[in-house]
């Protein structure tokens, strides 16, 4: 191939040892095409940035003070223990591709459930019983289905959860008690997708979800955990809500929820049962991205979403006051879980500096300790500048936000720039620690850009729906304009810049490189979809009715026209910059054919051309030594196409 032989070429000529020099072996589950050897040099001057780790919390013990948390001290996530602040991690699984779910203590605190993927990158999640006492874990559901976190009865023994079993594709509700896995049995057969949330403190109702769009549209349920019989909570009809979270109140008579009810943003609501009726908990000022009612309700945690940051609330049972509001540094906290016993609340902190770990909370006291604390690897962190929020207008005047992490000041000049836009689409880019990434800004001089593109989360009802079906192609030009921002900056390179992103990310990264060829050096997308039509119909079953509210639905012939009109693939003739193709061979959310289709189109055009396989990988998944191998590939193609 013209282009293999034109890189070898090149790298003959730049770096004359390379041919003598040590090189990587390609690992036995990687298919590397177009890639040229990686030197160990490189492996060595990268690897350190990849020695970090994170924690996250997974569930308090019902009775004592410990907790497990997911960590990675070798290749892949296990569960672990800990014991106390500061305490050593105990390492409970020891599977050999690790445990990607989540893990729940029985009331009891004598087993706990948790749920992992046994297909291999497909995301057939399972359900486990994992018994301490022996070590051993048994397998719950039928080892096929998609099976969702399980909610476990507070009296009972028994836990509720949803599942595909039946037919691949609609999420029905199951009741299983997990010490005789034979008694499990469908309590509601549902058509769409579903989720359990919560059980009533009496056992005799569960809170189940149903998500029409999963970025627009939810409504909630009580359902008899004896007959399955519905009764709506919410109704249909009039502007849409999106649901994302809700509980029982400690007592049952009430039910807190997350959503955007009357609001652009999301706000804490109590729907009071016997009047059924709603009403705010927390103002309409402040945005709540997570809360936990305490055992006695007493208190409620929130945490509010301010300036891109993450602030924890202790308030009184009504929401009316706030009773602690301890001082954290600028970061975001993800979880939030009051201790049975109610005197301690567990969260997740990360921040620019660090990654996740885990903290408590004393209410009583308003001292915070810390749990865990994870390596952080590479550079120090305290030696980088800071994570900078930017802002700039799009073609129809939209204001767009974005983080920028810049290199060291003793690079001097305008650095080149690597904009890495995120997936979802409905996700959102924050202040954080970068990891691998800060081999590029630390050693390459190189700044990054997290652009927060129209559709992403955060923003309110309305910014997240201006990417919504024929409104999908305006994304781009939302990175155009960063491009024209860009070039307005003495301090960064217009004429060095890269594009990169995942899943979604892949697929913007492809289509902003059709459309800006002129104007970026190089591509690398992993995991992106190139023919949204192909991706919509193929895509694993049981996301395909969400995904297709989002995108538009390609059986309507004019809607699949204009999916095909804004797909990569359709254009493919024109991506005539060098691009890196990263692929999980079991991917079910974006199947490995969208990758292989723009490969084989963008052959033609005789540009460079590097494609990687993760043969063994499902969707964004890696294990530690195919993350490495990534890496190292990701930092030659930069040097290369990037930099000279």
């Amino acid at each position: 191939m013209r282009y293999v032989r034109r890189i070898a070429l090149i790298l003959s000529i730049s770096v004359p040892a390379l041919a003598q020099e040590a090189v990587l072996p390609i690992p036995a589950n990687v298919k590397a095409e177009g890639v040229p050897p990686i030197p160990l040099q490189l492996v060595d001057a990268v690897s350190r940035y990849g020695e970090f780790r994170s924690a996250d919390l997974l569930d308090w013990h019902p009775t004592e003070r410990r907790m497990l948390v997911s960590t990675a001290f070798g290749n892949v996530p296990q569960i672990h223990e800990v014991r106390g602040p500061g305490a050593a991690r105990t390492q409970l699984t020891f599977y050999r591709d690790g445990v990607s779910g989540g893990a729940w203590f029985a009331p009891s605190g004598k087993y706990f459930v948790f749920r992992k993927d046994t297909s291999g990158g497909g995301e057939a999640q399972q359900l486990f019983r994992f018994d301490p006492a022996s070590g051993a874990a048994t397998l719950l559901t039928d080892g096929k289905s998609r099976n969702g976190a399980p909610a476990f009865a507070t009296r009972k023994g028994l836990i509720a959860y949803e599942s595909t079993r039946r037919d691949g594709r609609n999420r029905d509700i199951f009741v299983m008690n997990p010490e005789n896995p034979a008694s499990d049995r469908m309590l509601a057969q549902l058509e769409g997708t579903w989720e359990v949330l919560d059980w009533s403190p009496d056992d005799r109702e569960l809170l189940v979800l149903e998500s029409v769009s999963s970025s627009s549209e939810t409504y909630l349920w009580r359902m008899d955990s004896t007959t399955g019989a519905r009764t709506a909570v919410t109704t249909r009809g009039g502007r849409h809500v999106l649901w994302t979270d809700a509980r029982f109140s400690h007592d049952g008579r009430s039910i807190y929820a997350l959503g955007d009810r009357e609001s652009e943003q999301q706000r804490l609501w109590r729907y009071e049962t016997a009047a059924n009726r709603w009403e705010p908990v927390t103002s309409e000022d402040d945005v709540i991205e997570a809360f936990s009612e305490s055992p006695d309700g007493r208190r409620i945690a929130v945490v509010v979403d301010r300036d891109a940051m993450s602030h924890l609330q202790i308030l009184d049972g009504n929401g009316k006051r706030v009773r602690v509001s301890p001082k954290l540094p600028a970061g975001v906290i993800s979880r939030v879980a009051w201790h049975p016993r109610g005197d301690l609340l567990a969260f997740v902190y990360a921040g620019a500096r660090t990654f996740n770990d885990v903290y408590t909370l004393d209410p009583s006291k308003g001292g915070v300790e810390r749990w865990t604390t994870s390596e952080m690897g590479g550079a120090n962190q305290d030696s980088l500048p800071d994570a900078e929020p930017i802002k700039w207008n799009s073609f129809d005047g939209l204001s767009i936000s974005g983080i920028l992490y810049r290199p060291p000041a003793h690079f001097t000049g305008p650095r080149p720039v690597i904009i890495n836009i995120h997936g979802g689409p409905e996700l959102r880019e924050r202040p954080r620690a970068l990891g691998r990434s800060n081999y590029f800004r630390n050693e390459m001089g190189i700044a990054i850009i997290y652009p927060n593109v129209r559709g992403s989360v955060g923003f309110g009802r309305a910014f997240e729906e201006r990417d919504d079906g024929r409104k999908r192609a305006d994304v781009v030009k939302d990175i155009g304009a960063l491009l024209d921002w860009i070039a307005t900056q003495p301090t960064l390179d217009r004429n060095r810049v890269m594009l990169t992103g995942a899943s979604y990310g892949g697929y913007l990264s492809l289509l902003a490189a059709v459309e800006y060829g002129d104007r970026i050096r190089c591509v690398f997308e992993g995991f992106g979809m190139s023919d949204l039509v192909t991706f919509l119909e193929s895509t694993e079953e049981s996301r395909r009715a969400d995904r297709n509210t989002e995108y538009g639905d390609p059986a309507d012939p004019e809607m699949r026209q204009f999916l095909k009109s804004i797909s990569p693939l359709t254009h493919a003739a024109r991506l005539k910059v060098p691009l890196f193709v990263a692929q999980g061979g079991r991917d079910t959310r974006v199947p490995i054919l969208q990758s292989e289709a723009m490969v084989q189109a963008v052959r033609q055009n005789n540009t460079p051309l590097w494609y990687v396989v993760y043969s063994d990988a499902g969707h964004l998944q890696f294990t530690r030594a195919t993350n490495d191998f990534n890496t190292y590939a990701w930092v030659m193609f930069v040097q290369q196409f990037l930099l000279n």
